[in-house]
């Protein structure tokens, strides 16, 4: 039976498309992408695919928001959870009963926050990278799984480092998924 997995997305899907792409390979099954937003591309590429989707706005209380998103994802019984460029942070309640992993686009515990690829760039690093981590009720500071640097090109911007680092993030991704599969417990 194939490990269930729920990725959430509130971008374009290219780190979710990276995922759909291994299903196969990893022994996988994408039980739903979920957005905090109903205008997010991922929705309509993984609809495309045949890949149940749901949106969890924001709405006016964040208590109802948190309320709802253990509820939706719960519904899919998933092995593990993806954010896989979400940019919402989960309640306690979510991560201590969901397995959750994120992919940041630093390498931890450097450069946390929304803003990690800018704050790369002006404190003048030569090397970044990006981090896999377990997520825990912080930002960003959930224990590390896996790292790879990226070297930062001298006069680069923050838009071609971030898409570098993209690149590197789908493959990693799909790596630190197969990695860790065979130490969750199955919800059969």
């Amino acid at each position: 039976m194939a490990y269930r997995l729920v990725v959430l997305a509130s971008g374009s899907g290219t780190l979710a498309q990276a995922i759909v792409d291994a299903r196969d390979e990893l022994g996988i099954e994408i039980a739903a992408v979920i957005s905090d937003n109903d205008a997010a591309p991922v929705l309509g590429k993984a609809q495309s695919m045949g890949i149940t989707t749901d949106v969890v706005a924001v709405g006016a209380s964040r208590h109802e928001w948190n309320t709802q998103i253990i509820e939706r994802v719960g519904a899919y019984k998933p092995d593990l959870v993806v954010s896989a460029g979400f940019m919402r942070i989960l309640p306690a309640d979510f991560v201590n009963r969901f397995p959750t992993i994120n992919i940041h686009p630093a390498l931890l515990p450097n450069f946390p926050g929304a803003h990690a690829v800018r704050d790369a760039l002006a404190a003048g690093v030569a090397v970044t990278g990006t981090t896999v981590h377990w997520v825990d009720d912080g930002v960003d500071t959930g224990p590390i799984i896996t790292q790879m640097e990226v070297p930062i090109v001298p006069g680069e911007d923050e838009s071609t480092l971030h898409e570098r680092i993209k690149k590197v993030e789908r493959g990693l991704i799909v790596a630190t998924i197969a990695l860790i599969l065979p130490t969750l417990e199955r919800h059969v």
